[in-house]
């Protein structure tokens, strides 16, 4: 059988490899720090997943070092075990009514104003937050004839 020639002669140039380029310089640690900083490669390439895999590391990991804290853990006493009634005060804050007995202090307490404040305060801090001022307080009883306190506060 005869060979078979291709209809198109392949050009002689074309089979030849293409010719090298210069060789880029080498960058140094300093400058591939820089533009990790800068975040300069696009996506997609290895130092964009390397520095992913960072971040990600980061997030991940850091909460499980001893010691390396956000301050958002829960609060490690447990909420009132009786439910705390919270009212609008016409714009002024709110008054939130809470059991005596979610109180660590007696109804009748003869302990500093600042002492009385601050049990309120932690008392509350579940429904309003701790970013609250304890304006004043008062004793009363609720509905069923349970000791509570009202206390006054705003943000």
């Amino acid at each position: 059988m005869p060979s078979h020639t291709p209809a198109v002669p392949i050009p002689q140039q074309a089979s030849q490899a293409v010719p090298q380029q210069e060789a880029q310089p080498r960058r140094t640690v300093k400058q591939i720090l820089l533009s990790y900083f800068y975040w300069t490669y696009s996506r997609g390439s290895f130092h964009y997943d390397v520095m992913v895999t960072l971040i990600l590391l980061f997030i991940f990991v850091t909460p499980l070092i001893p010691g390396w804290s956000y301050g958002d853990k829960p609060s490690p006493i447990g909420g009132p075990s009786h439910p705390i009634q919270v009212i609008g005060n016409d714009g002024k804050g709110v008054i939130v009514t809470v059991q005596a007995s979610d109180v660590s202090l007696d109804l009748h307490t003869d302990a500093p104003y600042a002492v009385v404040k601050k049990a309120l305060r932690k008392a509350i801090e579940p429904v309003t937050g701790d970013d609250v001022f304890v304006e004043h307080w008062e004793t009363a009883t609720d509905a069923q004839g349970r000791p509570v306190w009202k206390v006054w506060a705003h943000r």
